[in-house]
């Protein structure tokens, strides 16, 4: 049996993991479970699960076993007695320094958190280094992308990779005039086409900021430049990424849009096993679409990738400003076009060359989202 850890338990990527866990009962054992909030939901999951350590975010919050209550929080479950695998399911970077405690101890970590490797992705490769090993089989993706490309590389070798190309849905502004969006609203940019996702995440699936994210990530996961990561848009969400090599030749994989597909490879690679996934016949899939991001038509990954380039302390920088931008256009403080400004204003004010530590990681987060929420906000939350 493979002890599990989920960070992240009640939230849409822990609860399908949850699934594909009841699915192999004789292969998995969950032995932490951690929520951002208590109530039924993960009184409902220590019930189903009666070795499972718990921590919730909410400190008033009350699952009913005290006895199992983790007062380590995320760090204490991330390297519990027993625990093999940690899933990270939060949102924000709260989890890095549980990931990095989890790589830490020897534990693998199957990553859906995008913001541990956006703001530490240097401390999280020092780790890996020192560790030594396959490091994708100690830091395994979640992302379906990413899972996309893992899936690809398996048998190659990375310095036979050309280029990696990642896929985007284009989210629901996809083919509108840049010009037009300054009317749109929060429910306008939370209709994602293809995808059902947190608030948070799915206004960055609409100014593709989370698919510039998702390059940083693929940076740290790979160890490609960025001039050899790429992204293309492609509405039907079928084929989740592709890896070009030397010899021209590309290798995609492509599915329904299922998270439990990703999720089941990570926790049980390198086999691969019958899955709760859903299926179908790829004569149903209709015409699969490709085109370039326009030239302008998504300033906010324009603004992401070049900040990305430029290294230091920015991806903190803007992991910080996007959250409260975004925070601020749900809230109504700026329209939509204005997110891509806030976060390139915060770059150039905060960004710097240095790398900073996890200390300095958490100082520098603060700094930028308290000035950022009085700017935009009056001092409200982010």
């Amino acid at each position: 049996m493979t002890g599990i850890a989920i960070l992240g338990s009640t939230g849409s990527i822990g609860a399908q993991t949850l699934e594909v866990i009841a699915a192999h009962p004789d292969r998995f054992e969950v032995l932490g479970l951690a929520s951002g909030s208590g109530g039924k939901a993960l009184a409902g999951q220590l019930s189903a699960w009666p070795d499972a350590l718990w921590w919730c975010a909410d400190p008033g919050a009350q699952a009913g076993v005290p006895d199992r209550h983790a007062a380590g929080g995320l760090e204490e479950l991330a390297t519990a007695e027993g625990v093999e695998i940690v899933v990270v399911a939060t949102t924000g970077m709260a989890a890095l320094p549980a990931v990095l405690a989890a790589l830490r101890s020897g534990r693998r970590v199957a990553l859906a958190n995008k913001e541990a490797l956006i703001t530490g992705g240097h401390l999280v490769r020092a780790l890996l280094d020192t560790g030594g090993g396959d490091p994708l089989e100690r830091l395994r993706p979640i992302d379906s992308e990413h899972s996309a490309i893992w899936q690809c590389l398996v048998g190659e070798r990375i310095e036979h990779v050309e280029r990696l190309v990642l896929t985007a849905s284009g989210g629901p502004f996809r083919g509108r005039d840049p010009k037009s969006l300054a009317a749109v609203t929060p429910a306008d940019a939370l209709a994602h086409p293809t995808w059902r996702m947190g608030p948070k995440i799915t206004i960055d699936s609409a100014t593709l900021v989370n698919k510039a994210f998702e390059v940083i990530e693929a940076q740290w996961l790979y160890r490609l430049p960025y001039p050899k990561i790429d992204a293309v848009i492609h509405p039907q969400s079928i084929v989740h990424s592709f890896v070009e090599f030397a010899d021209g030749s590309l290798k995609a994989q492509l599915g329904l849009p299922d998270m439990r597909l990703p999720i089941q490879y990570a926790l049980t690679y390198p086999e691969r096993m019958p899955s709760p996934a859903r299926r179908s016949d790829p004569s149903t899939w209709g015409s699969l679409e490709f085109a370039p991001l326009p030239p302008g038509g998504y300033p906010a990954y324009d603004v992401v990738r070049a900040a990305a380039d430029a290294g230091g302390n920015r991806g903190t920088v803007l992991n910080a400003a996007d959250e409260v931008a975004v925070a601020a256009f749900l809230d109504g403080a700026i329209d939509f076009p204005r997110i891509a400004a806030v976060i390139a204003r915060a770059v150039e004010r905060w960004g710097d060359d240095d790398e900073p530590d996890l200390d300095g990681i958490a100082t520098l987060d603060r700094a930028v989202r308290e000035q950022l929420r009085t700017d935009l906000l009056g001092g409200a939350r982010a």
